[in-house]
Order: structure tokens, then sequence, then C-alpha cells
């Protein structure tokens, strides 16, 4: 272990901590406005960083790229068809959302159908969240940073488990800071300034892995020897036998994409926070633009790993640690794992502060307190903040041993991904669904799913017509239910959607074309690659 990869790393991350307290240490933290939505003062820069950064976190770096090394190019599907669900928040949730002055997607379906759907909804996301989410960041965090930093080696600790825990706890204990003592802006100005350190380094560590292939002949040299030696690992048209079938894309894979950049709270929160519509739809379209960019660092490194030691006995979910450290020089090994570091904090309390904001507004001041004073509810959501990074960080470490990070996040996110998503868009496309067939969704579709995962014989049923057209099914069928139940016992009056005059709702003039060209460009990426 280089001294010089560990200063660096150490140089870096603190310097992402110094400019950040820096630049906020002056907002407004003592408010629910100002901790749960920045004030609503979010600008494009700003709003296009933390979605980049809450979303690039090692989930995305290491189970990704481990997914690549297992099927190749076909799995940019979760990268390319996000920039189809960015144009479809920034064209028609958005507008949505702002009109309604809200700071949570339960809030939404109150205003929509009734406070027990709100609660049934914060309930979901609050499960999810501490079961699913979180810990699965914690993990793939650990796990990079064990690779990448050969930790082992520099503490001396040979128990694997053990020091798995401490990792996962470490790195737990300074998210949960950053989450619960600096709020919303001071998540999105840190995950900027790590997202450019990201995007340089993914970058980098592209370059340096076609060297190596080409032993130093050029990174043209070394893609030549990948497209001759691996053709199938460059086909962007997924098999049935892999993990994103071809024709997944148009049902289970676009719904999930679609919920994950549109309803997730964890993701949206910060597109709550924008100063006005306008800022809103250009920082989404920027992030649109970074998303298209994304094979070339979340699933390129993977390939690569894969043509240089998939004859080494590496594991899918190991490569992309096993590449930066094998490839980069210590220098960059330490600036790359703090980025990386940034990027494990950013989801991670990213995620905790969405979890803290349902908490507090949705059970805490809607439920336990009505009455409470803006320091009472603050008080709350760091309370409940630290309870909730206290289970992610025991469940984490529990998930060792998982065949494929990324597909088991992507298989327990359906869960309920699918039914909010349903009540969602039947809520926003429709005036009379009364509030009982919302909820008889979100948990019918909840149990659905569960059931086709793991309860037989039910289980059999996702072997047959993979897993994601089963999603998708459910999907379908939840949406038919709640419109028929909007037929036989409509709501007695219309919901009208009304202002609640938050923030300016003038939309940017260049939205629909931006998107337009964003949409072809998906599709020129798809048939560019295709074999």
């Amino acid at each position: 272990m280089h001294a010089l990869t560990l200063a660096s790393f150490l140089f870096f991350t603190g310097l992402v901590a110094l400019i950040t307290w820096r630049i906020t240490r002056r907002d407004d933290h003592k408010s629910a406005n100002g901790l749960f939505l920045a004030g609503r003062s979010l600008t494009f820069p700003l709003i296009a960083g933390s979605l980049l950064m809450t979303n690039l976190s090692t989930e995305q770096m290491v189970g990704l790229n481990g997914s690549a090394f297992s099927d190749g190019l076909s799995v940019m599907a979760w990268e390319v068809v996000a920039v189809i669900a960015l144009v479809l928040l920034a064209l028609f949730f958005l507008p949505r959302f702002l009109r309604s002055g809200i700071a949570t997607v339960p809030q939404l379906l109150e205003i929509r159908f009734d406070k027990a759907t709100q609660r049934i909804t914060n309930v979901i996301f609050l499960l999810a969240y501490a079961v699913i989410l979180l810990p699965i960041i914690l993990y793939s965090g650990a796990m990079g940073l064990q690779g990448m930093l050969d930790l082992q080696g520099l503490t001396g600790i040979e128990s694997p488990t053990l020091l798995l825990w401490l990792t996962v706890w470490l790195v737990g204990l300074i998210g949960s800071v950053y989450a619960l003592f600096g709020g919303l802006r001071t998540v999105a100005v840190s995950d900027t300034l790590n997202g450019i350190g990201l995007l340089v380094g993914g970058f980098v560590i592209v370059y340096f892995g076609l060297q190596a292939i080409s032993d130093g002949s050029g990174i043209m040299a070394g893609w030549d020897t990948l497209k001759q030696t691996h053709p199938d690992k460059l086909n962007s048209i997924g098999g049935s036998d892999q993990q994103v079938p071809f024709f997944t894309l148009f049902t289970g894979v676009f719904l999930i994409n679609v919920f994950y950049w549109t309803t997730n709270q964890q993701i949206i929160q910060r597109t709550f926070a924008a100063k006005n519509l306008a800022e809103g739809q250009k920082g989404v379209l920027l992030t649109g633009f970074f998303k298209l960019l994304g094979p070339i660092y979340l699933v390129l490194p993977g390939i690569i790993a894969y043509h240089l030691y998939a004859d080494q006995g590496v594991k899918a979910d190991e490569a992309y640690g096993h590449l930066v450290f094998n490839v980069l020089p210590p220098y960059l090994t330490g600036f790359f794992a703090a980025v990386m570091v940034g990027a494990i904090l950013s989801s991670f309390n990213s995620a905790l502060n969405s979890t803290t904001t349902l908490f507090s507004l949705g059970f805490y001041k809607g439920v336990l307190n009505k009455e409470a004073s803006e320091a009472q509810v603050v008080r709350a959501s760091k309370i409940f903040g630290w309870i909730m990074a206290v289970i992610a960080m025991t469940i984490a470490p529990l998930l060792a041993g998982q065949e494929s990070l990324f597909g088991y996040l992507q298989k327990m996110n359906a869960i309920y991904f699918i039914p909010i998503l349903a009540v969602v868009l039947v809520g926003l496309l429709t005036r009379r669904v009364p509030a009982m067939a919302a909820k008889i969704a979100l948990v019918g579709g909840c149990l659905l799913i569960f059931a086709g995962y793991f309860i037989p014989p039910f289980d059999k049923l996702p072997q047959v017509i993979h897993e994601f057209h089963f999603v998708g099914a459910v999907f379908l069928l939840l949406v038919i239910g709640m419109l028929i139940i909007g037929k036989l016992r409509p709501r007695p009056e219309a919901w009208v959607h009304q202002d609640s005059g938050a923030v300016d709702l003038t939309p940017w003039k260049g939205a629909v074309p931006v998107g337009i060209i964003l949409v072809i460009l998906v599709v020129i990426m798809y048939a560019a690659f295709a074999v």
C-alpha cells in the first residue's frame, strides 16, 4: 500500500469537505424548508450534479461494471434508458410536482387521494430504504473501497468479515453526519464537487484500462483489441440468457427506470428544491446528457476487466475495484478512492435525507405531533435519521455473497417501484379514480411482486416470462384495476390540480427540443452497437 495513495485519498476527501463547509456554513439548517428543500434555491448546475452523484454510487460503479463483466454492453440499458425517463421527468412530472409545492412524493398522493394513501406510501418508502437501499449503498461501497485501497493490507485485519463491518460503519457514520447536520444543500454541493471528480476519474480509468490492454500502444489499439477479442461483449442487444434481454427494455426495465428517475424520493427531492421550473428542467436534461456518457465509465471498465482478469478467478462484483487498484498510478488510486467515498456518501446521505424528510413531514408532523414547531420537526428528523442509519449499517454486512449485486438491487427495487409508479401515474392522468383504488394498488402490488419472487408456486411465473416482463404485467394489471374501480366507484367530484404558488412555473423554452434530441441520441446509440 503506497503512502502516496493514502495521502492523496485523505487530501481530496478533506478538500471536498472543506469547500462544502465554506459554501454552506451560513445556510438555514434549523427549519424544515432549509433542511429538506434547501430553501427552494437550487439552480440547474447543483440539481444536475446532485442528481448524477446521488445515482452514481458504488452500487452503480461496482455493480453495473460487475454486470458488464458478465454480460457485456447490453447492461448499458440501465444508463441509456434512464435518459428517456429524465425527459419524461422534465416535460411531464416536474411541472406537476412543482405545481403541488410538495417536499415528498407521498404528499402528492395525499393531495390527489387522501391521508391514508400518503401514510401507506410513506411506510413503503421507509421500509424499502431501511432494508434495501441504504444497506446496499453501504455494502457496495465497502466492497469497492476494500479493492481499491487494499484495506486488508493497510489495516492488517485478516478477517474479511470484520473488515467489512468496520468499513460499513465508518462510511455510514460519516455519511450520517453529512445528511443529518448539513441538510439538502450541503448534500447537493458536496455531490456536485464529487461529481466532477467522478467523471474525470471514470474516464481516466478507461484510459489506463485500454492502455493496459494494448501494453502501452495507445487507447485506440486497446479498443481495437477489445473489439477483435470480445465482439460478443460489445453488443447493445441483450440475449435471452443475459440480465437485460432486449425486449425487457420495453416492459420492466423501462418502468423501473421511469420510477427511479421520476418518482423515487431519494432522487427527485433535489428537483423539488429547484428555484423555478425552468432551472429544474435544465438540471434534469443536463443530467440526461451525462447519462448518455454513462456506458463509457460505468460499463466499458467492466468489459476491460473481463479481458484482463477473467482467467484469474476474479468475481464480477470484485472486477471494478481490481481494475482500479491494478491500472492506476498510486496518486490517482488515492484520488479515485476519495471520489468513490464521495459517491458512497452522496447516495447514502441523499437517501438518509429523503428518509428523514418522509418521516418528519409524513409521520411526525402529520400524525405524532401535529402542532410541532420547526425546531421539533428538525430534532425529530435527526433522531430518526440516526435510528435508520444504525439499522442500515447493521443489515449491510449481511448482504455478502450475492451473485450479482446490481441484479439483486433491481429485483428488490421492483417490489415497491412498480406499485408506487402505477398509483402516481393514474393519479396525475385521471380525475375520478378514488383513494380506495390507490390503496388497493399500493398494498396489492407490493404483495403480488413479493409473491412472484419468493412464494411458491407463484415464483415460477417470473422464471417463465422473465422477471422484468412479470413486473411489467403487474404494472398493467394495477393500472387497469384502478381504472375499473374508477368507473365503478368514482370520486363524487373530479380532482382539480391547484397551483400552490411555491415557485415560478414558466417552462424553459429549450426543454422540448433538448428532450427530443436526447431521445434521438438514445436510439442512435443502440443502433450503433447493435450486432
